[in-house]
């Protein structure tokens, strides 16, 4: 299957181990910080040879950069066009000044196969090569560099022809793609598959991508692609076996019977194997894909990203000795409606180059089958190209018809050149078509009779393509037919044994081996810390070199009061904790991620991780010099405005390794609904589908102090309807996500401690604080933090005496110190304040052991700042009915359609009542 031969054409020298970036992207640092370390600018230059050449032809040099610029437009990359292809007024000859006879000379100026010759000539081959079936759009690349060296790329290897032993591999895998599409139409003619046929030349895009990847000493590559022709690769090359695929086709689970999971449908299915090509090992991961279109690419980048960590790739090398991507390569497959439609694409692109973000350059392909659901190409987008979103990051776009499986294969071989050559992104625009409508049991000629009148006259691309290999000799007569069959038979002994296999448990392996699926049961864990190490890690997070200029107000409430703090061991507020949190993880070996819009500084001027020289601009990261030896690491993630890519970034982070705590900030609690999608169907469901696991925290500032509609809430009422939670029966840790709003600096420290002590993994969303960062009710103690301590699902009341209480309040978060202050006000010795601090999973256990204290009281109150429809009320309600045997009284602003109100005179009595009344009679 990869047995290619090394020639020229297919191994040309990518060059990979010097650096490939062009700028010098300084990120407020010269000196670099964990994660990003800056590059060389890249110098380049034209020889005085070459300019000469074109001045001295300037006509033919503008005849030729016409070419390189328009052509696209009238090449022959549309297998199914509606419209014939019209001639181009910017190639015609008159406006260059030159004649059909004109002999000019080409070095310099155009790279073909002779020193001189006619103008018509050179046409020709300008013709052959960029009006082809394949064609290019490289002029817009602002440096020059790249321009010259993808014009050479074109004008070299579209004219040569590829080795016969890789026309063969590439027949031999598009009839076998065919021979699975055929047999799946024959065995399970209802099921909607989204098969290959029409984009079977993908399969020569994978196979030669692959084997170059290999050649080039890449060690793994982690791929993102949507339904159609997914079984196809998985069936093929990533080696999944079709018995399994059968087996969930009848009905059948696709994990062993102990695993916590529901599963999901076919063309979800995913695969890792590992390749041997010629000697060399290829770790291939494909990931899980929604059927939110677009969704996946940002978790792939960020993936990608975290192998490249785990193996020490890029800018986790030690001393920069690589390059991003010399060790793990992110691919992405697209559909081309879905890239031109889907906004997610654009925050993605955005995020190709920037510090903490990059990956070294992703190879996209566009499988471009001109049909979006039923939507044809010329309704689907507003531009010429599915992929004209390439031109935002400057990266180039080879379009090919899929029609031409050679073509294919050599637009790989320059995207990949290409990549290597600049770690950049680059495009297949793979033009093709969908033989049948948006699933095999779709009639598409409802609403494209014209285009569907076309498609119907075509012979399939496997078909074709062995025909013109059996006219050359390439293939023998009658050798197609055995390859098919041999396959053809091989998929029906798959499906014969398909009742009695049994799926291996893929989940939980290599580095995941470590930790397991959740329990039914609620664990404590012991995630203190003495004293000694607390000092230590909180005195290194403000500890600065000797030359370095901090900001003089720095120095006095951050530096200064933070030292004071720890010394007296109290008062420690939240920004303390939380560095002594990743302190104390990055010293036990953990690594820590946090990213967000502007996490370094936070979003309220309280976190400072990373401080900025007031003279150089240079960055430092104090917590990454706790020692010489320290093998964690915190990397702080300053993000784009983008919410939905940035967090699917970050979850794909998360589930590389249980040893990495990766944390995405909200500027503001509600920002995260622009990642909706990316939480309903990854953070949210992923364990529950896939047996994905992944610790990311969420922290999502919330709290009403009169800052509006969209600054007030993170919508907890959300998550908890998106948890699995039950009110009937007693939660386990097994629950899919913990739910929190913690009210003191030792809760927040133990519950970042637990996400990687415990020995399984949950996402945990946490309601953040924002007044109470600075409250001086709202701190803690060292002691509080020590050994034996650990997070408390529920805090009681212990400032008043249990046989006094006659009624009873619940309340979470920042609200419980409202309360508190109204109590104290009004004397009131007969009310009990109750801090739910963990909602998910409802503690159960704890709170009926907090009402033994309560023996005589009465009334019980749920009290919330947030409106009756919102905030926790709706949850909490019929669990503590049916699990503790109370009825709640709700106490809170009344229902609202927006999250609070937007002047501040209503807000200011809003504020006042959601404090009085829950005291009344």
């Amino acid at each position: 299957m990869f047995q290619l031969v090394n020639s020229k054409f297919v191994h040309k020298n990518c060059a990979s181990k010097i650096s490939r970036h062009l700028l010098a992207r300084n990120y407020q640092t010269h000196n670099g910080v964990y994660g990003y370390k800056p590059r060389p600018k890249r110098e380049f230059q034209i020889a005085h040879e070459v300019l000469a050449a074109r001045n001295s032809q300037p006509n033919f040099f503008r005849l030729v950069s016409a070419f390189r610029e328009h052509a696209h437009k009238q090449a022959s990359i549309n297998p199914i066009s509606l419209s014939p292809i019209r001639p181009l007024k910017e190639l015609e000859l008159e406006r260059f000044g030159l004649f059909n006879n004109d002999v000019v000379k080409t070095p310099g100026i155009l790279h073909g196969p002779a020193n001189e010759c006619t103008v018509a000539e050179a046409i020709h081959f300008l013709e052959h090569v960029y009006c082809n079936s394949i064609s290019a759009e490289f002029s817009y690349l602002e440096n020059e560099e790249e321009r010259e060296w993808f014009a050479e790329e074109m004008e070299e290897t579209v004219p040569m022809d590829i080795p016969l032993e890789a026309k063969r591999a590439i027949a031999e895998e598009m009839i076998k793609s065919q021979a699975f599409d055929r047999f799946m139409a024959s065995k399970f003619a209802t099921v909607k598959r989204y098969g290959a046929e029409g984009a079977e030349a993908m399969v020569g895009f994978f196979q030669e991508l692959f084997f170059l990847s290999a050649r080039d000493e890449i060690k793994q590559i982690v791929l993102c692609m949507p339904h159609r022709g997914r079984l196809n690769l998985l069936t093929g090359m990533f080696n999944f076996p079709p018995a399994a695929l059968f087996r969930k086709l009848k009905g059948q689970f696709e994990f062993p019977d102990s695993a916590q999971a529901t599963g999901d449908v076919i063309s979800h299915l995913t695969s890792t194997t590992d390749l041997d090509i010629m000697g060399q090992k290829l770790h291939l991961t494909m990931l899980f894909c929604p059927s939110h279109l677009e969704a996946v690419n940002p978790v792939a980048m960020g993936k990608t990203r975290a192998r490249q960590q785990t193996v020490g790739d890029g800018g986790y090398s030690k001393e920069n000795t690589r390059d991003w991507s010399d060790l793990v390569l992110n691919v992405q497959v697209h559909g081309d409606a879905a890239f031109a439609g889907q906004g997610i694409n654009q925050e993605t692109l955005n995020m190709t180059m920037l510090p903490h973000f990059e990956v070294g350059g992703t190879v996209h392909l566009v499988v471009n089958n001109q049909v979006g659901f039923t939507t044809p190409s010329d309704r689907g987008r507003s531009s010429r190209y599915c992929c004209d979103l390439a031109k935002m990051i400057q990266a180039p776009v080879i379009h090919v018809n899929g029609n031409d499986p050679e073509m294919v294969f050599k637009a790989t071989q320059m995207a990949f050149r290409y990549q290597r050559q600049f770690r950049k992104d680059v495009f297949v625009d793979m033009n093709c078509f969908r033989r049948w409508g948006h699933n095999e049991v779709d009639d598409p000629s409802f609403t494209n009779p014209a285009l569907y009148k076309i498609i119907d006259q075509q012979r399939s691309v496997p078909d074709l393509y062995v025909e013109k290999l059996e006219k050359v000799g390439v293939l023998n007569p009658g050798e197609a037919t055995e390859i098919s069959q041999k396959h053809y038979d091989w998929l029906n002994s798959q499906l014969k044994i398909s009742d009695d296999y049994q799926p291996e448990a893929t989940y939980l392996n290599g580095p995941w081996s470590t930790v397991s699926q959740a329990d039914a049961a609620i664990t404590t864990w012991d995630t203190g810390v003495s004293n000694d190490l607390l000092k230590f890690v909180g005195q290194k997070s403000v500890s600065l070199p000797e030359d370095f200029a901090i900001h003089p107000h720095l120095l006095k409430t951050h530096v200064h009061s933070r030292i004071r703090k720890l010394t007296e061991g109290k008062d420690i507020d939240w920004a303390t904790a939380e560095a002594m949190a990743f302190g104390s993880l990055l010293y036990d070996g953990y690594d820590v991620r946090i990213c967000g819009q502007d996490v370094g500084r936070g979003t309220f001027a309280q976190r400072h991780a990373m401080l900025i020289d007031q003279e150089t601009n240079d960055t430092y990261i104090p917590l990454n010099d706790l020692s010489p030896e320290q093998k964690g690491h915190l990397e702080v993630a300053n993000s784009i405005l983008s919410e939905e890519a940035v967090l699917g970034f970050e979850y794909g982070m998360s589930i590389e390794s249980p040893k990495r705590l990766a944390i995405w900030e909200a500027q503001f609690g509600d920002f995260f609904n622009g990642a909706q999608i990316q939480i309903d169907t990854f953070i949210a469901s992923g364990e529950t589908k896939w047996v994905m696991c992944s610790g990311l925290v969420m922290l999502l500032p919330h709290g009403y102090d009169g800052a509006g509609p969209e600054h007030s809430s993170c919508r907890l009422e959300r998550f908890l309807q998106l948890s699995d939670s039950s009110e009937v029966k007693p939660d386990g840790d097994n629950v899919n996500m913990h739910i929190v709003n913690p009210t003191t600096p030792a809760q927040y420290f133990h519950l970042l401690r637990r996400q990687m002590l415990r020995n399984f993994r949950k996402p945990l969303i946490v309601a953040a604080p924002k007044t109470l960062l600075r409250l001086s009710a709202a701190t803690s103690t060292l002691d509080e933090m020590g050994p034996g301590t650990c997070f408390k699902p529920v805090i009681g009341d212990n400032d008043v005496k249990g046989n006094n209480v006659s009624k009873v309040m619940f309340a979470s978060g920042k609200h419980y110190y409202n309360l508190v202050s109204q109590r104290d006000t009004l004397d009131r010795k007969d009310v009990a304040i109750v801090r739910l601090e963990c909602l998910c999973p409802f503690p159960t256990l704890e709170l009926n052991k907090e009402l033994e204290k309560y023996p005589k009281a009465k009334s019980f109150v749920w009290s919330q700042e947030e409106p009756r429809n919102q905030g926790a009320w709706n949850f909490v309600y019929p669990r503590f009915y049916n699990l503790v045997g109370r009825k709640l009284t709700y106490s809170g602003r009344p229902t609202l359609a927006a999250p609070a109100v937007g002047y501040g005179k209503a807000h200011k009595l809003q504020a006042e009542d959601v404090i009085a009344s829950p005291f009344a009679p």
